[in-house]
């Protein structure tokens, strides 16, 4: 017989592994060397289990102390290995649930292990909230249409008074198992459909479905900052388990309305301000709108901003603190204010007069300056020279 290929390197992993490395190690080689994948190779079949008995002592604590400081020879006496078939397919059952649900190489059994209680659908629907809504938060009430638990019958699907039975073909199992070779399938019992139990007798209300069609309210807490594209699971509020099950989760898809006087960008909101051609060339105080407080009710809420003088139109001016308020709790954005200049239109025949009078002495000024500036840069050269 062969001398025994080191644990570590059976996985591919170092010595100095965490648990974690080693756990995805043996997803990725025991997957790999998989007999299914590999239908008459075996060689693939000894990989496959030597993968899975250098996981058995990797995994555990102890075994590992064990192996490290010993070696092979420590682990004598059935410490490092499987009884059997059974007992590497059981080890592995929790290890591949999710990755084999549905589909893939089906379920593994190792002749034991009772059935797992079904959990109900999960429901979605969407919620519109305005910007207001969805920056400060709120609970609102939402009306659901799905199927509830049948009261009647408290969900099990039996008439009143009676209860399901047990399934003979796979004895409440929930599964039936088939060996191919060296492995050993599970599928769902054909006859109660994976529930281990059947019902002789049916629930009128409910027609043996275990739920009934029904209307109900839920409370949900939307939280300050939430955006749209973002969803809420409400725990518990989704479609009633079979046979009495836990039910699914309720998702709630968050819309968000768009708001006239804001563009939201993140926790930052930005909005335009209008300002008069007279304050931007001498500078001013003016108002911006702004969301305000929460729990205020004010829609025409506004922030001073101090402009300087000569502000051309399209500046931009960030007012910090006055923006969306942070999923996590930790503040709020920015104010982000565009500046938009308001050239007037209706003019008197005085107010062009004025405008023109400016007009001449704007250009008077730029000439001046342009005459002082080339002035300066002559002198700048006699000195240097």
């Amino acid at each position: 017989m062969s001398e025994k290929r080191d644990y570590y390197e059976v996985l591919g992993v170092e010595r100095s592994a965490s648990a974690d490395e080693i756990r995805k190690a043996y997803k990725r080689e025991a997957l790999k060397h998989h007999p299914d994948r590999n239908p008459g190779d075996a060689a693939a079949e000894l990989k496959f289990k030597a993968c899975n008995e250098a996981y058995q002592v990797l995994s555990d604590d102890e075994k590992r102390r064990v192996y490290d400081q010993f070696g092979h020879a420590g682990l004598e006496g059935g410490a490092g290995g499987f009884e059997g078939v059974g007992d590497v397919f059981a080890h592995m059952q929790d290890l591949f649930a999710e990755m084999f649900s549905g589909g893939g190489f089906g379920g593994f059994s190792g002749g034991g292990g009772g059935r797992r209680q079904a959990r109900g659908s999960d429901l979605r629907m969407q919620a519109r909230l305005t910007l207001r809504e969805a920056a400060f938060g709120v609970k609102r009430e939402v009306t659901v249409h799905a199927p509830v638990r049948c009261d009647d019958c408290t969900g099990t699907g039996a008439k009143p008074g009676t209860k399901p039975e047990t399934c003979g073909h796979c004895r409440g199992s929930g599964h039936v198992s088939n060996a191919r070779g060296f492995v050993m399938f599970t599928t769902p019992c054909p006859k109660c459909q994976g529930q281990g139990v059947v019902i002789k007798h049916h629930c009128k209300t409910c027609e043996g479905r275990g739920a009934v069609e029904k209307s109900r309210k839920v409370v949900v807490t939307f939280p300050a900052g939430i955006d749209g594209g973002q969803r809420l699971r409400v725990p518990g509020q989704g479609m009633p388990g079979p046979m009495g099950a836990p039910p699914g989760d309720l998702y709630v898809e968050i819309d968000v309305e768009e708001d006239p006087r804001f563009e939201r960008d993140g926790t930052d909101l930005v909005t335009r301000c209008h300002v008069s051609f007279t304050d931007a060339a001498l500078g001013a105080e003016v108002r911006v709108a702004a969301l305000g407080e929460a729990g205020s009710d004010d829609k025409e809420a506004t922030v001073p901003l101090q402009i300087p003088a000569g502000t051309q139109s399209g500046s931009v001016f960030t007012i910090k603190g006055q923006g969306i308020p942070r999923l996590d709790g930790r503040g709020r954005g920015s104010l982000v204010a565009v500046v938009q200049v308001d050239v007037p239109t209706a003019l008197s025949d005085r107010a062009k007069k004025l405008i023109q009078e400016l007009h001449e002495e704007l250009e008077k000024s730029k000439a001046e300056a342009v005459d002082k500036s080339e002035k300066a840069d002559k002198k700048a050269k006699v000195a240097g020279a």
